[in-house]
């Protein structure tokens, strides 16, 4: 995580006469903690003169990036335990692996083939060009790193989905209203996703604004629509994990705890798919009630 440090047109120009008359960057810095500067700020800023310098690049105007020290991730007790199956909504849902840090589970019987092909020809008409939330606008922009079409479901939209909004949720074990609506991806040969956090990044103000309505999201499904011929397994490069997409198979895993904290060892990226084309249904669950920006402006709530 990192925080904005604004500093002064004085306060830069000081920096500049400074550095050029071959002043030593510690003592600038310590000059500026006798200023009653704190003292990762005052590193922060000078750092950020002294590298633009280096690079001969351009110099910071008026901000740096503070970055805050990480705090070691705690895990709490898997929100999802580990067994052999699963009993949800009348079906059974098998479990083939399981791993601890992330917690994660591979499963297999999520969706049955007729649900998966309903899925895939519901989806098709309405997919475009995947997109992701930019880091510093907080806008969707289209991506060049997650090469693929999607399209959203709204919760409960039809017989179907909310036939599975209820068998997913009561596997995810959370609330069914926590959960996001499904997101159908379609990736065809050579496209990939390259390796991301699900969780959200309070770096601008439209993650802010859905943390403060809805917290953080706590876990995701990935289920596979159809069997891929050649490659777009799901990786987790921090565990050495890969997972084969199957039909009707999913993975699940965790990375945010009850003190919201979040696990960078659920890093996963899609591998590029090297024959015939890939189908996957994803759910994310929040810490609660989910409210999209446009109900909340519906509601009336605060954005």
């Amino acid at each position: 995580m990192s925080t904005v440090v604004h500093f002064s047109p004085e306060l830069a120009a000081w920096l500049v006469q400074s550095l050029d008359q071959a002043v030593a960057p510690a003592a600038l810095v310590q000059t500026m903690i006798n200023e009653r500067m704190d003292p990762r700020v005052a590193r922060a800023i000078v750092d950020a003169f002294v590298l633009a310098r280096q690079n001969r690049g351009p110099l910071p105007v008026d901000c740096v990036l503070l970055e805050e020290p990480t705090l070691e991730f705690s895990y709490d007790p898997p929100r999802v335990p580990a067994r052999a199956r699963f009993d949800v909504e009348g079906r059974v849902v098998r479990v083939l692996a399981h791993y601890e840090r992330p917690p994660l589970l591979v499963l297999a019987d999520v969706l049955d083939a007729e649900e998966c092909a309903e899925l895939i020809e519901l989806s098709r008409p309405r997919l475009t060009p995947s997109t992701f939330v930019d880091p510093g606008s907080g806008r969707d922009v289209v991506s060049e790193e997650r090469t693929s079409f999607g399209m959203f479901f709204r919760l409960g939209e039809n017989a179907l989905v909310a036939r599975l909004d209820r068998r997913i949720s009561a596997l995810m074990q959370l609330p069914l209203e926590n959960g996001e609506g499904f997101q159908v991806l379609r990736y065809l040969p050579g496209a990939q996703a390259s390796p991301h956090f699900d969780f959200l990044q309070p770096s601008n103000a439209a993650n802010r604004a859905s943390l403060a309505r809805s917290g953080q999201r706590v876990s995701t499904l990935i289920a596979y629509l159809n069997d891929v011929e050649s490659g777009g397994e799901t990786v987790f490069p921090k565990i050495g994990l890969g997972v084969l997409p199957q039909r009707g198979n999913a993975v699940y895993f965790e990375y945010c705890n009850g003190r919201g904290q979040v696990d960078e060892q659920s890093l996963h990226a899609g591998s590029p798919v090297l024959a015939g084309e890939k189908w996957v249904l994803t759910k994310w669950m929040r810490e609660r009630r989910f409210v999209s920006a446009g109900a909340a402006a519906a509601e009336g709530m605060f954005r």
